[in-house]
């Protein structure tokens, strides 16, 4: 069993204290640690581990082979993402307080995406479609360790999708600016450069991402295994659960407890120690 240590507070001395309480070796580099461990570990042991330590600690699957990774589907808002777009547009017609109550509520998994978002988007009906680029020139930005993230996965050849239960207004852009591979994400509704309150087509709920991971392993001619899943909320749950390595990024706890490991104290550079890449 190997486990994966990273954070600021990491030191090579907290990283020999879990050593000895697993019984294992250590592989010490500049920003992770792998801990090689005899036997396995039980959830309870592994949050006992957790609970007494300020960095990351993860199980990484025997499952997952962190060489043979070939692609990385990512949430958008508040994973990718410092915000909620959604949120933020509201606030340009000042309704965010209510719009914020029911992601919330839908990032919990307390009611159902697709409701919930077309509860939210119906708030935003009359809106002038140029509060958009307000959001994404003024509000907008990458969480820490996304660039650094991004620059070594396509160093490694490993292709990156943002998949979102947002909007390709910003999607589309990001896809753009980063260099991804692949994106998809809801449709906002327009008519004299206003929004509407619908959403158009199909809506990218959970189930939409789920298949989105599993359509482009096919595409790409790789399995699932090959596939990393991130996301913070419940609505990520369905496409994690396709994934070889699922990560709960600074996520909801439904998901952190779900998820196959979880990053609360790393940026997104976190990604590079899970899959052991320096």
């Amino acid at each position: 069993m190997n486990l994966t240590l990273q954070g600021q507070q990491l030191g090579v001395k907290q990283a020999n204290e879990v050593v000895e309480k697993v019984d294992g070796t250590l592989d010490f580099h500049k920003h992770f640690a792998i801990v090689h461990a005899q036997q396995e570990m039980s959830s309870e042991q592994l949050q006992a581990l957790r609970n007494r330590y300020s960095f990351d600690i993860n199980i990484i699957p025997s499952t997952f082979v962190p060489k043979a990774a070939k692609l990385l589907v990512t949430d958008m808002d508040s994973t990718l993402i410092n915000i909620e777009c959604v949120d933020e547009i509201a606030d340009f017609i000042n309704v965010k307080p209510q719009v914020a109550e029911i992601t919330e509520s839908a990032m919990r998994g307390d009611i159902d995406f697709e409701t919930s978002l077309r509860q939210r988007v119906s708030l935003l009906k009359g809106l002038e479609v140029s509060a958009l680029e307000k959001v994404y020139q003024q509000r907008l930005q990458l969480n820490p360790g996304a660039n650094i993230m991004l620059k070594k996965l396509k160093e490694n050849g490993i292709k990156t999708a943002l998949v979102s239960g947002g909007f390709t207004f910003f999607t589309e852009r990001l896809k753009k600016r980063l260099a991804l591979d692949f994106t998809m994400a809801n449709v906002l509704g327009e008519h004299k450069g206003r929004l509407t309150g619908e959403v158009e087509g199909e809506i990218c709920g959970a189930q939409a991402k789920a298949d989105f991971l599993l359509a482009k392993g096919e595409e790409l001619s790789i399995s699932s295994s090959q596939i990393i899943a991130m996301g913070d909320g419940a609505n990520d749950l369905l496409m994690m659960k396709e994934a070889g390595l699922s990560i709960a990024y600074q996520a909801k706890p439904k998901v952190q407890a779900e998820a196959m490991t979880s990053l609360n104290y790393c940026g997104l550079e976190g990604v590079l120690g899970l899959l052991q890449l320096r």
